[in-house]
């Protein structure tokens, strides 16, 4: 157990996150989507739900503000104008967490090459369908003393 860090992120998915650099992505996949074929690396988050393990990454990962787009997810039946409840909790959870990055509805021809390109792939037990989040990792900018 760690100080201020949630007890969901285990050793390899730390590990993951730290190894990650700046523009590098994560994506946190559902129970049902093929992330042992599909990943480059492979972290393993059996019995965790998406939402808990979204919101434990963006305390302590910074998000891109570079780039026009930096957090993506699935939308229903790959059609980014169709949405579920998940897709409407993880836009309010990321809009309290990092209110000033939109979240971007992707079609699957262009949410699942970005997935397989990712840094690493999270494999949650999530049972919603479609409900995958990609996150663009940023920097974080060094205090400079007065």
């Amino acid at each position: 157990m760690l100080i201020g860090i949630s007890p969901i992120l285990g050793p390899e998915m730390l590990f993951a996150l730290r190894s990650m650099g700046h523009g590098d992505e994560i994506a946190l996949v559902d129970g049902n989507y093929p992330a042992q074929d599909h990943a480059r690396r492979l972290v393993r988050a059996d019995g965790v739900p998406l939402l808990p393990l979204l919101g434990a990454i963006l305390e302590i990962m910074p998000i891109d503000r570079n780039v026009p787009d930096a957090i993506f997810r699935s939308a229903l039946n790959n059609d980014p104008a169709q949405f579920d409840r998940i897709h409407h909790d993880i836009d309010t959870l990321c809009h309290a967490m990092v209110p000033d990055v939109a979240v971007r509805a992707l079609t699957g021809a262009d949410l699942y090459p970005r997935i397989k390109n990712a840094h690493t792939i999270v494999a949650t037990s999530e049972p919603c369908l479609y409900a995958n989040v990609i996150l663009r990792k940023g920097v974080i900018t060094p205090v400079v003393a007065a």
